[in-house]
């Protein structure tokens, strides 16, 4: 270790002469200024001689080193706060808080301590690295430099270099740090702010690690403290705590801190204390609990008295010191065990994991939290919904990426997803949890209940019993290389090559069982493919005929360098065309037990390269087979999936079903299907036998089977008049009429698109009885259906009575999707075009609605080809205009005698059927030619991976943004395609 670092002196800094900073093209620190906060110029503070003294000794280093320079005309003028350091010398800061009030916040974050710590624990080797002076490092833009200034006794100053006190310092230099090692953060490094720790699962590879850290350093003159260095060291200091391969600890001189404190006898004293008790808070098991009577000794207006309770709770966390708990960080590809408990007024939690052996389980993480006054009167089911949602966001950064088993003894998962409609806290609950996959397991007798109802001081007990759960997806992907293939070998074999020239594409495959005997298989690709992508085909293609020959332990050799090394991950997949051929591999790999992929050298694969290049260039008749060798059709790339029909006649929503029912899996289910299942239960809810769906509205969609999805996707006319009536309301309405209405209700009826319409004050559930009794009942008699969207108004008690009072229909229009109710929506639309047109000023228009409405009466419709009042009535209108400038029409009538009239109006009804005959036909050619219009629009679109997309904003109703707001969001990036 001694000889390699002596090769990289020049990455540390002996002094500040050392230390030249980093390059101004790659980071500087800029001050920017908010133009509302004028400039402050601190007044002169005054020193004591000796300490001025001090402060002109420090100011003649930091010239000498040129990290300040002479000021002469500063605007922004600060004073120095001189701190004593325990070698009787100073530390000159200063006093920037003006400067930082006129100073917009960086809002860069810092890395999360937690999780650096669980990614550091767990290393063989860590070397733990400080730089020298970090902030003196980064340099200041000279138009920035003046407004550090500060003045002193002996001159006034300002800084070259980044000063300590500034507010956005902290986030410039880890904004620097994440640039500078991108790359290799979460992988050989982590780093917080500017400590920098190399860690490294085996010791062999640490040097490799330090001089790739090394190498980049050296290349942007980055300098580190060697004093505060320490290479190569099994366990290590960091941030506060102690990491190793072990796990995570308490530092010790924390411990003995605490330890050595006395009672408390201010409340001073006690904040002191629950401070540093805070601060490892993640290792004492119920510690809102044991810690209550400390608590309540800070209320506003309570004096300081120490008691019994109180001595027993501080004697009780310094008992608990002696021998803290090894966290230990979590393994991925192993489920997670949280117990929870809730006791007088406060929550309990501990998350932790089995270890290797799976007999043992390690605690991860302690979480405790008192119910806030509001959260004390809540039931005791609430408060278990709230103490699950709350542990949750909390945790959130492990429960995502692991299946976690949660233990209690309520089922606060069972309770949500059982309530049909959720509301208020509800709701929020359901959707915090939705997004993780937790499965309940009932309360067993397990280590740690008499201590908070769940482990939590002796993690390593050997009696203890775990769980005892089967996860087969664990370990399913073994690869590793081969210099050399045995001609014997206890495993099957597989063997696939590919091939792509001029005469097409092809795959072959070979799978050979343990007694020797060769399985070959072949498929000629239809679609153009590069030679990569066939390899993967072929891959892809020997998998499925090893599972469907029932093959659990399979070894596959293949000769492509490309496929080998990016199943190892040696190589990183960035081919957009190949992404999808590893992503599916990698799923088919999941239902082997054991699945180890070897290199094999062209020469030793030939079989399957005769085959790959037989299936290419070999013409397939549809009339003409192959018997020796069957060469399949493969008209699709693999990773491509095909929905089919499901077996049975069970619905697609059987499995879910099942699973809020009974809690059962579909058979065959792996651990990832299981998962996904889970997920999505929780948006569903069955009533009785029905299955509903959740929305973000709280509203429920009813799930279908596909004839039920036949029979609605059909078309549905109304073959005559006064069969179905659609209502709507238009509104709110400013500025309001001068009557004070600010609302129109509106009907229409569906095959005459007759409409009746009449303005209000507000449109209560009274008004819209009332409207639908004497405009559409009164009037033309009881329709067979009324159709309405799902407005409160228009779905109540009253209109529900008179619905049955007089065996009318109502139905609900679907959510988001006014086109179910589409008629009553173009009409809405007609009106208001009328009327704009028709009003002098804008507060007559309910003056104009009779009009409006005669008008629209009167006029042909493009849907039907007549007009609404023809098809009602069996004749056209009199209109004004045929009055004041007589039509033929009105002077023939004028002139028939009454026994003619009436004949004549008995030959128009008599029509009337026929001329309602012709509007259906015209109606149907007419939905034709609208629905050709409309799929001439509509193109299939396929979104990839880093695509910019833009997300729709559903009209959710207490979100009303006007309308003329955007019904878009974005744009947003495609990071990941779930369903191919």
């Amino acid at each position: 270790m001694i000889e390699f670092l002596s090769l990289f002196q020049d990455v540390f800094a002996w002094s500040y002469d050392d230390m030249t900073g980093i390059s101004t093209d790659v980071v500087v620190h800029r001050l920017p200024t908010d133009p509302k906060f004028s400039p402050v110029k601190q007044k002169p503070r005054k020193f004591k001689p000796d300490m001025s003294l001090k402060i002109k000794e420090q100011i003649e280093k930091q010239l000498k080193t040129n990290i300040i320079i002479v000021s002469h005309y500063p605007v922004w003028l600060s004073n120095p706060v001189p701190v004593p350091k325990k070698s009787g010398e100073v530390r000159v800061c200063v006093d920037y808080r003006d400067l930082n009030k006129g100073s917009p916040k960086d809002d860069f974050p810092l890395p999360n301590i937690h999780i650096i710590l669980d990614n550091t624990a767990g290393h063989e080797i860590e070397s733990f690295c400080d730089c020298f002076a970090g902030y003196h490092q980064i340099l200041m833009p000279e138009e920035d430099r003046e407004k550090t200034a500060f003045i002193t006794p002996w001159g006034t100053f300002c800084y070259r270099v980044m000063p300590f006190g500034l507010k956005n310092a902290g986030a410039t230099y880890q904004r620097t740090m994440t640039t500078l090692f991108h790359d290799m953060i979460h992988k050989e490094m982590e780093v917080y702010v500017d400590d920098i720790i190399i860690k490294s699962k085996k010791a062999e590879n640490h040097l490799i690690d330090l001089r790739k850290l090394f190498e980049r350093l050296r290349k942007y003159n980055l300098k580190l403290n060697p004093a505060k260095c320490a290479f190569g060291a099994p366990t290590g200091k960091l941030l506060g705590f102690i990491v190793s391969k072990k796990g995570i600890e308490i530092d010790p001189a924390k411990i003995k801190a605490i330890r050595d404190m006395p009672v408390p006898k201010t409340q001073k004293d006690v904040k002191s204390f629950l401070g540093k008790i805070n601060f490892i808070g993640r290792f004492i098991a119920q510690l809102t609990a044991t810690c209550e009577p400390l608590f309540k000794l800070l209320k506003k207006n309570v004096s300081l008295h120490w008691n019994e309770e109180c001595q027993q709770a501080f004697d009780k966390i310094k008992d608990y010191l002696l021998h803290p708990p090894v966290l230990v960080p979590p393994k991925s590809g192993r489920p997670l065990i949280m117990y929870l408990s809730m006791l007088d007024g406060a929550i309990g939690c501990v998350l932790g994991q089995h270890d290797d052996s799976g007999r043992k389980e390690q605690a991860i993480y302690y979480l405790s939290k008192k119910f806030t006054q509001y959260e004390a009167h809540y039931s005791f089911i609430e408060k278990s919904c709230c103490t699950l949602a709350w542990v949750t966001q909390k945790l959130r950064h492990y429960l995502l990426s692991h299946t976690t088993y949660l233990i209690s003894r309520f089922d606060s998962l069972k309770y949500l997803l059982e309530k049909p409609m959720l509301t208020g806290r509800l709701a929020k609950w359901q959707m915090i949890l939705s997004e993780f996959d937790i499965v309940f397991t009932s309360q067993k007798a397990v280590k740690g209940q008499a201590i908070a109802d769940h482990m939590a001081e002796n993690p390593n007990d050997d009696d203890y019993q775990p769980l005892h759960t089967y996860f087969p997806d664990e370990e399913v992907l073994l690869v590793g290389t081969a210099e050399d293939m045995s001609e014997s070998c206890p495993e099957w074999r597989l063997f696939f090559d590919g091939a792509a020239n001029s005469f097409g594409a092809g795959i072959g495959a070979v799978l050979v069982s343990p007694e020797g005997k060769h399985y070959p298989g072949a498929a000629k690709l239809q679609f153009t493919c590069t030679n990569n992508m066939a390899d993967y085909e072929a891959c892809i293609f020997g998998l499925k005929m090893a599972l469907e020959m029932e093959v659990k332990e399979l070894i596959a050799f293949s000769d492509s360098d490309l496929l080998v090394h990016q199943t190892l991950k040696q190589w990183i997949t960035k081919d957009s065309k190949i992404l999808p051929y590893h992503c599916s591999l990698l799923t088919l790999a999941r239902q082997f037990q054991s699945l180890e992929f070897r290199n094999l050298p062209r020469a030793r694969n030939i079989f399957a390269d005769a085959l790959a290049t037989l299936s290419s260039m070999i013409q397939y008749p549809d009339e003409l087979g192959i018997e020796s060798i069957r060469i399949q059709l493969q008209a699709k790339p693999a990773h491509c999936w095909v929905v089919v029909k499901t077996s049975g006649n069970s619905p697609w929503y059987n499995d879910i079903k099942e699973f809020i029912k009974i809690g059962s899996y579909p058979p065959e289910a792996s651990t990832n299907d299981k998962g996904f299942l889970r997920r999505m239960a929780s948006k569903f809810f069955l009533n009785g036998e029905v299955l509903y769906k959740r929305i973000s509205d709280l509203n429920l969609l009813r799930c279908i089977d596909e004839d039920e999805a036949q029979y609605m996707m059909k078309e549905h006319d109304c073959p005559m008049a006064l069969l179905n009536v659609g209502m709507d309301v238009i509104g709110t309405i400013d500025p309001p009429a001068s009557n004070g209405h600010r609302f129109i209700l509106v009907a229409i009826e569906y095959f005459t698109k007759w409409v009746e319409a009449e303005s209000f004050k507000h449109v209560t559930k009274k008004v819209v009885a009332n409207f639908l009794r004497d405009h559409i009942i009164c009037r033309f008699g009881v329709p067979e259906t009324l159709i309405t969207d799902n407005a409160k108004n228009l779905n109540n008690d009253v209109v529900d009575w008179l619905c049955e009072q007089f065996k009318i229909r109502h139905r609900n229009s679907a959510i988001y999707r006014p086109q179910m109710n589409g008629a009553v929506e173009a009409a809405n639309k007609k009106l208001k075009k009328i009327i704009r047109k028709m009003t002098e000023k804008h507060r007559d228009w309910h003056e104009k609605l009779p009009y409006a409405l005669m008008a629209y009466r009167t006029s042909i419709r493009t849907s039907t080809g007549a007009t609404p009042y023809s098809l009602m009535y069996g004749m056209e209108a009199v209109l004004p205009a045929e009055v004041e400038i007589p039509s033929l029409r009105v002077l023939m009538e004028t002139k028939l005698e009454e026994i003619d009239w009436i004949k004549q109006r008995h030959e128009q009804l008599s029509l009337i059927d026929e001329k309602r005959f012709n509007t259906i036909c015209h109606g149907q050619c007419y939905q034709k030619c609208m629905a050709r219009a409309y799929n001439k629009k509509v193109h299939l679109r396929t979104f990839e991976e880093g695509d910019k997309v833009l997300k729709r904003i559903l009209p959710v109703q207490d979100e009303a943004k006007g309308k003329f707001a955007p019904n878009w969001q974005g744009p947003f990036i495609v990071q990941k395609k779930s369903r191919k």
